[in-house]
């Protein structure tokens, strides 16, 4: 067998595998605990901000160059393991025509919320073809990245939905969960269409180069494990399995889940993603062997003084300690306001701290 042959099955070694950032999604020994943060490419950034202006978020979200400098701002500010790619969780329904925008101060909106079954027509399977753009913007990236992995994402199904049904952001979800209880035939039907579109889009950044995948189920704090159990985690499961034949590692992150975490793992994922609020060490207890585990530093600990975050960061360490793979980002997003050296401080902290 040559050198340029590989085992039938296997692909060949990337030049991120042996990254820290993928060792320790794969629970392997690592150098040191690698350091991400959602949302570190956007609006903390000045040069972010300078490069946007005038530029709508959709519209930066499908002009290749512009993407590619978006996400490599913060691997060169603040020395992170990996970069994430900049986009938003609702570009694969606006590229296969689902009317909405991102409004400034508010979210996502959509122009005719999903209500009925007739609403399931206007969701049509993803192509490499609807979204070029990504694919161009990723061999940008992994070209100027070398070894250094990046992380692909979308919406999970639950999300999206809700997003579609309520027609833009929601504290309650009322409508999203009027449909889920009182229509479980539509919601499902419906979830399974989002799971395929998710899985479309997972697939060609995955193609195009991404060295891992997370799926952001934001909103699925708001339902209650049983709840989650029926109506969600099948379509989650489906987008997990869609793209297990890759290879790349899987991470699955929502926001006030600490009573789904077992559950978020069940659903396929390699690795989980806790916010601030449950300590690593319990989080693990949750989730159960074989699954690391992605996190979590509050993020509004940044605004505090140095002392504080770094106090902060050694209990998410401890907690971690007797983790088999850990990856630490923050609970949730940076927050918009976050001086960008606190974070370029914290990277360097973490790396120093766990350096073996």
């Amino acid at each position: 067998m040559s050198a340029n042959e590989t085992h039938a099955g296997h692909q060949p070694p990337t030049a991120t595998y042996d990254s820290a950032f993928l060792k320790a999604c794969r629970r392997e020994p690592v150098p040191h605990t690698p350091v991400w943060f959602m949302r570190q490419a956007g609006r903390s950034l000045p040069e972010y901000r300078k490069v946007r202006e005038g530029i709508g978020m959709l519209e930066s979200c499908a002009r290749p160059e512009l993407v590619a400098e978006i996400t490599l701002q913060p691997v060169r500010r603040h020395d992170v393991d990996a970069a994430i790619y900049y986009s938003d969780i609702v570009v694969p329904l606006k590229a296969i025509g689902v009317e909405l925008d991102i409004k400034p101060g508010v979210g996502p909106v959509v122009e005719r919320p999903f209500r009925t079954r007739e609403d399931l027509a206007r969701l049509r399977d993803l192509t490499p073809e609807d979204v070029p753009y990504v694919t161009e913007a990723i061999g940008l990236l992994t070209a100027e990245l070398g070894a250094t992995p990046l992380i692909g994402f979308a919406g999970a199904p639950f999300t999206l939905a809700s997003y579609l049904v309520e027609g833009g952001p929601s504290r309650t979800y009322e409508n999203a969960k009027a449909m889920m209880y009182g229509a479980p035939q539509l919601w499902a039907d419906l979830l399974d269409r989002l799971a395929a579109i998710t899985a479309g889009f997972l697939k060609v950044q995955i193609e195009a180069g991404a060295s891992a995948v997370q799926l952001f189920d934001s909103w699925a704090g708001a339902l209650a494990p049983a709840d989650y159990r029926r109506s969600v985690l099948p379509a989650s499961a489906k987008v997990f399995e869609a793209v297990a034949g890759y290879g790349v590692p899987r991470i699955h992150f929502g926001v006030g889940t600490g009573e789904l975490l077992g559950l978020m793992g069940e659903a396929g994922a390699d690795v989980v993603g806790v916010d601030w609020r449950v300590p690593l060490d319990e989080a693990v207890r949750r989730v159960g062997p074989g699954k690391a585990l992605q996190g979590n530093l509050d993020p509004t600990v940044l605004f505090a003084s140095r002392e504080a975050v770094e106090a902060k960061t050694r209990e998410v360490l401890e907690a971690a300690a007797g983790l088999e793979g850990h990856v630490f980002n923050l609970g949730h997003g940076v927050m918009p306001a976050t001086d960008p050296d606190a974070l370029t401080r914290l990277v360097a902290y973490v790396h120093e701290h766990t350096a073996r």
